[in-house]
């Protein structure tokens, strides 16, 4: 349950005058806004994002429309026809942009009917679908995070959530102003019972927000009841008035507080012990993501200047765009010579500066800037009035001018021998420098957590060496042929040592598994069979299942994780199959469920959380968050996991102990590294650790996050979500990669919905994490979770040949599903991998998207080889490369080049 903290979000403030506020008079803010992955990293709690278009295709018809934003009136903006006959590009760029609303959290406890009857009032008075998710503490239950309150508490509408807690709708208050509007539930108790305390979060449905108090729940105390925490309301005692209530009222309930006081029943105030009135207000501040759009085109001009380049877009209020040009490729801003727009100004030398003009129908602004000959881009971020700024992923916009736009440019036609000799150096050193700059900024943010600044530059001076040493594999592996499966075993590792993430960067996973596997209770042995067999197919890693003592037959509730005797085999069968993969060239990985952990005992309450075998931990091991376990660790670092106790790793022991089991598995199993159970539990800055102690040749993690989808389709744009794992990489600083859920998502609704046009981000790249990161990503299809037995979300049916010829062509570590390998798939994946392998694709190659329609996608890797997914038609360009058919399936085509460098083969 992601949450809000209110401590890290707003201050907390107590009332006890009459408040004086209205809906109306809130404040509003905007946010960094970006139209990039940067952008998306601020979304918060899963809200979505529209779904946006694919970008235009050239040949288009000119006429252009854009659809209104969310938060738009529904009226279209349509380019003007008078230029969209000499359009030579255009582009729609979708902006995000976070609006903050400061509103408050209203909480009231009074006295009913009679001083036995009580009701506590939990309100909001922000606009929204608000949800009270509640629970209480009995007096006897000590260390109880949540218990369901009795059925008579309950108001009208309320539901139940498992056995810990309720869910009740706020309501808007029939006692108060239209210009107030307070959504509010009320909660009737009797002093009489055994309730100590009301606990409670605020959820708003809209935004999938969780609303916390210093971190933590709402705690509103009945009785006497210790506050270890500091999470309690009611910090100082007294009556205010509800916003909006009337004088005689207010009067009304102020008496009746002063008769309780004036009562002589000494068993009533015994029995309320300290309970008194309060009204107390919390401030918070809701985000709302908002969308808009901005449209850029580019047309002829037959005047002085070559083109005169358009920017429209539907932001509200006023717009400035920072702008310059460049003469060359080097993006380096200029300042042109004039003319220049009406409303320009120049900025410190540097830039220019100019105020878009209000369109005549009020939504949105525009611009036209000219620009001449010599002009080779145009460069751009804009300003709001509220000093936003606004950019593409971080960097400018830059818009290039086509260069059959330019005239008499000797430039163009310059071939240019030395940009060839440098394009394949580029293609794996680019991708180096992006993951040397997304290290340095998970550093960076590990180095403000624990403001060691010296701690901070040994590790980037760390991680640098680890990405030259992969730099330096890189180039080996271009210049010598990859080592032939059973050669001598030093000389292999010589070869391939290089980042601990991703191998040698030419690895092809299998999932050696599925959900069935372990009913045999012979699964290592049957595995131990199939070595030769995966290893002359093409694989180099297997993947193997659990291998601990678990509640579950399956293994992921883990209990005596020193116990390797599982349901799929004893721990001499797994030793003698890690052995044998190993004598056959495959590298193995163990599934390590480090999340979670089942209890061996009881606590003195009866619930689950204390621990046996060598690593006998109490209930300090478990989070404290999670209402099911009562754990007395600290709060969770994640997402928690409700089946069975979360691990709390912000405690040294359990890390120490942790990483010495790792540790152990490496040299007693001889495990090669380790694929990562759901990962979204706890903090990647763990994971850093426990790699750094292991020392993986490859680690991945299961970072499974739902998409974004609207009115139950899938959204195009899916930033958000590929950013998530991305964040999460980054937070491990890059020594574990990530399966590409997003990459699965996207290739189920292209196939199943023949919508092939969502294979591309808007900047011409693939759409997942293998678009942004793809030496981390681990690309799959189908796994024991999604397919099997199990099938929560399997793939398109008669489709899978297609994403296989997808993830085994393009860039990122693919993996291979059990279930799909010995079945009649076997020998189409076998020639998708011996393509792969024959021409060397790997983690970083280069992909050049070439087509992107309804019915087609095509794309070209490292120039080597040519695919194309779909029923529609498509034949790469020939140029001077001899395509050759290599492979051909339903709805794919793999094409390659006849002549592969010193690799020479026909295909």
């Amino acid at each position: 349950m992601a949450t809000v903290p209110l401590g890290a979000h707003l201050h907390h403030c107590c009332r006890l005058e009459i408040p004086k506020f209205t809906i109306n008079s809130l404040k509003s803010k905007q946010s960094s806004l970006d139209c990039s992955r940067k952008g998306s990293s601020i979304l918060k709690n899963g809200a979505k994002i529209r779904n946006w278009r694919p970008r235009f295709d050239s040949r288009v018809p000119s006429r252009t429309v854009i659809r209104a934003s969310s938060n738009s009136s529904g009226n279209t903006a349509v380019l003007d026809a008078a230029v969209s006959d000499d359009v030579i590009f255009r582009e729609t760029f979708p902006l995000q942009r976070i609006e903050k609303v400061e509103g408050k959290i209203l909480i009231r406890l009074d006295s009913g009917k009679d001083e036995e009857n009580w009701q506590l009032t939990v309100g909001c008075n922000l606009p929204g679908k608000w949800v009270l998710h509640w629970g209480v503490n009995y007096v006897n239950d000590i260390g109880s995070e949540w218990d369901q309150p009795p059925v008579e508490m309950r108001p009208p509408e309320s539901i139940s959530i498992k056995d810990y807690a309720v869910e009740t709708p706020l309501v808007k208050s029939s006692t108060v102003t239209e210009a107030d509007q307070i959504y509010e539930v009320k909660i009737d108790f009797n002093t009489k019972g055994s309730i100590a305390t009301i606990n409670f979060v605020l959820k708003d449905e809209e935004t999938g927000s969780w609303y916390q108090y210093r971190g933590r729940d709402f705690k509103v105390p009945l009785m006497d009841f210790p506050n270890d925490n500091g999470n309690a309301v009611a910090s100082k005692q007294g009556f205010a008035v509800w916003p909006g209530t009337s004088g005689e009222l207010s009067s009304k309930l102020l008496q009746s507080e002063g008769e309780k006081e004036s009562n002589d029943s000494k068993e009533s105030i015994q029995q309320n012990r300290s309970l008194q009135s309060f009204y107390e207000e919390h401030c918070i501040v809701k985000e709302t993501q908002l969308q808009n759009s901005m449209n850029v085109y580019m047309k002829r001009s037959s005047e002085a200047s070559s083109n005169l380049l358009h920017i429209e877009t539907d932001i509200p209020g006023d717009v400035t765009v920072h702008w310059g040009v460049c003469k060359d490729e080097s993006k380096k801003w200029e300042i042109p010579a004039e003319p220049y727009p009406a409303n320009t100004s120049v900025y410190k030398n540097k830039a220019l500066r100019t105020q878009l003009l209000l369109k005549e129908d009020g939504q949105g602004c525009s611009g036209v800037f000219p620009l001449d000959e010599e002009t080779r881009g145009f460069l751009f971020v804009l300003k709001l009035k509220d000093e936003t700024w606004i950019n593409c992923k971080g960097n400018d916009f830059y818009i290039p001018i086509p260069k059959e736009s330019t005239q008499g440019s000797k430039e163009n036609d310059i071939s240019g021998s030395d940009a060839e000799v440098d394009e394949e150096v580029s293609i794996y050193t680019n991708e180096i420098i992006n993951e040397i700059r997304h290290l340095v900024t998970g550093i960076s943010s590990g180095a403000n957590r624990k403001a060691k600044s010296k701690e901070a530059q040994e590790t980037i001076l760390q991680e640098i060496e680890k990405l030259a040493a992969e730099a330096y594999g890189i180039f080996r592996s271009s210049v010598q042929s990859l080592p032939e499966v059973g050669s001598d075993s030093e000389e292999v590792e010589d070869r391939v040592k290089v980042s601990s993430a991703v191998g040698s960067g030419f690895e092809i996973l299998l999932q050696g598994f599925n959900w069935e596997s372990n009913k045999s209770g012979k699964w290592y042995l049957e595995l131990e069979e199939k070595a030769q067999e995966l290893a002359s197919l093409g694989f180099t890693i297997v993947w193997l299942p659990p291998p601990t003592e678990s509640i579950s037959a399956e293994g992921y509730m883990p209990r005596d994780l020193y116990n390797l005797n599982s349901k799929y085999g004893s721990v001499d069968e797994l030793k003698s199959l890690v052995k044998k993969y190993h004598k056959a060239g495959l590298r193995v990985l163990g599934d390590a469920v480090i999340n979670h952990r089942c209890a061996h005992y009881q606590n003195q309450n009866g619930v689950w959380n204390i621990f046996g075998g060598l690593l006998n931990w109490d209930d300090r091991a478990v989070v404290a968050d999670d209402p099911h376990f009562q754990g007395r660790g600290n709060k969770s670092s994640g997402d928690n996991f409700h089946a069975a106790p979360n691990i709390d790793h912000s405690q040294e022991f359990v890390r120490k102990d942790l990483g010495e089991w790792l540790r152990w598995l490496r040299k007693e199993i001889g495990y090669d590294g380790w694929r990562l159970d759901y990962v979204r539990g706890f903090w990647g800055g763990y994971v850093k650790e426990y790699m750094e102690t292991s020392e993986p040749y490859f680690a991945v993690g299961e970072y499974w996050d739902s998409l974004s989808y609207t009115y139950g389709a899938m959204d195009h744009n899916q930033d958000a979500h590929r950013q998530r794992i991305v964040d999460w990489i980054n937070a491990t600083n890059g020594t574990a990669g990530a399966f590409d859920v997003t990459t699965k998502g996207i290739l189920h609704s292209a196939i199943e919905r023949c919508e092939y046009w969502r294979l591309c981000d808007s900047n011409g790249k693939p759409p997942g994490v293998v678009g942004w990161w793809p030496s981390r990503a681990v690309t799959f299809i189908e796994n024991h979770d999604t397919g099997s037995t199990q099938g929560h979300w399997r793939f398109p049916g008669g489709k899978e040949m297609q994403g296989y010829a997808y993830i085994l062509t393009h860039p990122g570590t693919p993996s291979v599903f059990y279930d799909h390998l010995f079945s009649h798939h076997k020998s189409e994946i076998a020639a998708l991998i011996s393509i792969r392998n024959r021409n060397k694709i790997q983690c970083r190659s280069k992909v050049r998207v070439t087509k992107t329609e309804r019915d087609v996608y095509a794309a070209i890797i490292d120039e080597k080889v040519a695919m194309k997914m779909g029923p529609g038609h498509y034949e790469p360009e020939s140029g001077s490369q001899n395509w050759s058919m290599a492979y051909e399936g339903n709805d794919y085509k793999i094409r390659s080049v006849l002549n592969v460098k010193s690799n020479s083969r026909r295909i």
